[in-house]
C-alpha cells in the first residue's frame, strides 16, 4: 500500500462516568451547590456523601491505515465504539490519546439535517447547509439542480422546511451531503433515512461515490450494504480493532459474534416476571449457524427465566435489512400457550415456518408478555442472522437491489402450467 490518506495511531478515547447517590440527567451549579449542603443530612441518614468517577474507555489502542481511493466498512454492535471513532475523525470530538492523521479534504455525513433553519426555505438551506458542511456558493450553485432532482422536492422548494414532513427533510439534507466532492467521505448510517425508493436512491449514490475513487468509510448495521460497497472490513468490539481485512470476512465475524450469546451473559435489563437470556440460530441437525437458506424452516433456541407467574407469552418480531417489521410470532397468539406456571429457566426452540427472504442481514426482537396486557420483557435485534444470496430456484434475491418491490419473495407453489385457450 503506497501513502495512506487516513492514518490512526494508538487511537483512544476516555469519558467520565458519574455516580452519585441520585442520578441526574446533568449536573449544574445549584446541584452541586444542593449536594453540598444536604451531606451532612445524607450521613446522618447514613446514605453516600461521595460522588464518585470512573473511566470509561469508547476506544482504546485502535491502529489503521487507508489507502487513497478504498472503500472501508465499519462495524460492530451498539456500544462497540463506531460513532465515536467517526467522530474523531470528522473533527467533532477531541482523542484523549494518539493520533489522526487525513490527507485531504473531508466531508462528514453524520446526522442527516445537521445545520438546516426551520425558518429558512429549502432553496436557502441549500446554500446554508452546503457551505456548512464545507462547499463553495459557486460549487452549490453548480450542484443546485442536482440536488433538487435527487431530493424530489421541486414543489415545495421557496417553502419553510418546518412545513416539510420527516420524509421530504431527510431527503433533502442527504442531497445536499450526497453531494459534495470531498477526498474522504464519512458515512454513518444513510440508509436509514426515507423510504424505501429513497433507500435505493441511497445506495446508488453511495455506489458512484465508491466507483468514483473516493476514499469512504461507511458505517452501517445493513451487512449486504457492507458487502456490497466495501472492500474491506474493519470490525470493533468493545472500543478496540477485533479484525481487519475483507469485507466479507468481517462480516461472517461479525454476524458470528451477534448469535453467539451465551446463558451466563444475560442481555441487558429485565421484565418484572420474566428474563431473556440468550438466543441462537439453529441448523437443522441443532447446532448454532448464523445463515438462513430461504426456503427452510427458521428455528430459533430461547433460554429465559420466568418466576412462574400465569399468562405470559413469547414472541419473535422480524425485521429485514432496512429494520421495517416484517411479522411476528407468538406462542399464545397462534398457539394458545403459554410460558411455565413454575419458576425457573427454561430452553424452548421456536420453529417458523420456511420463508424465502431476500438475501442480506435480518433480526429478531425477542420479547414475553402478559397476555392481554403489556410487554414484561422486550429485547431489541437480540439475534442477527444473514440470508444466503441464492433464493427461490437458486436465482440470485438480495434485498439491497430490489428494496422496491419488498423483502419476500413469493414463489408459486407449484410451477405455473400454460395452457391453450380453445377459440369461442
Amino acid at each position: 500500500m503506497g501513502s495512506p490518506i487516513v492514518k490512526v495511531e494508538g487511537l483512544g478515547k476516555r469519558y467520565r462516568l458519574r455516580h452519585a447517590g441520585e442520578s441526574l440527567p446533568y449536573v449544574a451549579l445549584r446541584d452541586v451547590l444542593a449536594t453540598k449542603a444536604a451531606a451532612p443530612l445524607r450521613w446522618l441518614r447514613g446514605g453516600p456523601t461521595r460522588v464518585t468517577r470512573e473511566d470509561f474507555w469508547a476506544l482504546r489502542d485502535v491502529d489503521f491505515e487507508i489507502a487513497p481511493g478504498e472503500v472501508v466498512g465499519i462495524i460492530g454492535r451498539n456500544g462497540a465504539g463506531k460513532s465515536t471513532l467517526l467522530k474523531i475523525l470528522s473533527r467533532i470530538t477531541e482523542p484523549t490519546e494518539g493520533r489522526v492523521t487525513l490527507y485531504g479534504r473531508v466531508a462528514s455525513l453524520l446526522e442527516v439535517g445537521t445545520g438546516f433553519h426551520p425558518e429558512l426555505t429549502g432553496r436557502e438551506n441549500i446554500f446554508l447547509n452546503g457551505a456548512i458542511l464545507g462547499m463553495s456558493r459557486a460549487e452549490i450553485t453548480r450542484k443546485f439542480d442536482e440536488i433538487v432532482a435527487f431530493a424530489a422536492v421541486e414543489r415545495f422548494l421557496d417553502t419553510p422546511v418546518k412545513y416539510y414532513s420527516s420524509g421530504m427533510y431527510v431527503r433533502l439534507a442527504f442531497a445536499v451531503a450526497a453531494h459534495l466532492e470531498p477526498e474522504i467521505l464519512i458515512v454513518d448510517e444513510v440508509l436509514a433515512v426515507g423510504d424505501a425508493e429513497f433507500q435505493k436512491k441511497c445506495l446508488g449514490k453511495m455506489h458512484d461515490v465508491s466507483r468514483g475513487g473516493r476514499t469512504v468509510l461507511f458505517v452501517s448495521h445493513n451487512m449486504a450494504a457492507v458487502k456490497s460497497l466495501t472492500s474491506r472490513g474493519i470490525l470493533l468490539t468493545e472500543g478496540r480493532v477485533a479484525f481487519d481485512g475483507p469485507a466479507a470476512e468481517a462480516v461472517d465475524r461479525y454476524m458470528g459474534s451477534a448469535t453467539d450469546r451465551v446463558a451466563g451473559n444475560p442481555y441487558l435489563g429485565r421484565g418484572r416476571h420474566t428474563a431473556i437470556i440468550s438466543s441462537r440460530l439453529l441448523d437443522a441437525a441443532g447446532a448454532a449457524v448464523h445463515r438462513y437458506n430461504p426456503g427452510t424452516p427458521l428455528r430459533i433456541a430461547i433460554v429465559l427465566e420466568t418466576d412462574g407467574f400465569p399468562g405470559l407469552s413469547l414472541e419473535a418480531l422480524l425485521r429485514d435489512p432496512a429494520h421495517v417489521k416484517l411479522g411476528l410470532a407468538s406462542i399464545h397468539q397462534f398457539h394458545g400457550l403459554t410460558l411455565p406456571e413454575r419458576a425457573g429457566r427454561y430452553r424452548v426452540v421456536l420453529e417458523l415456518a420456511e420463508m424465502w427472504l431476500a438475501a442480506g442481514s435480518y433480526s429478531l426482537d425477542l420479547t414475553t408478555s402478559v397476555v392481554n396486557s403489556s410487554w414484561d420483557h422486550y429485547v431489541e435485534h437480540a439475534l442477527e442472522f444473514e440470508v444466503a444470496s441464492a433464493n427461490v430456484g437458486g436465482q440470485p434475491w438480495d434485498f439491497q437491489h430490489n428494496l422496491g418491490y419488498g423483502s419476500l419473495a413469493l414463489p408459486c407453489v407449484r410451477p405455473p402450467q400454460f395452457l391453450i385457450e380453445p377459440n369461442d
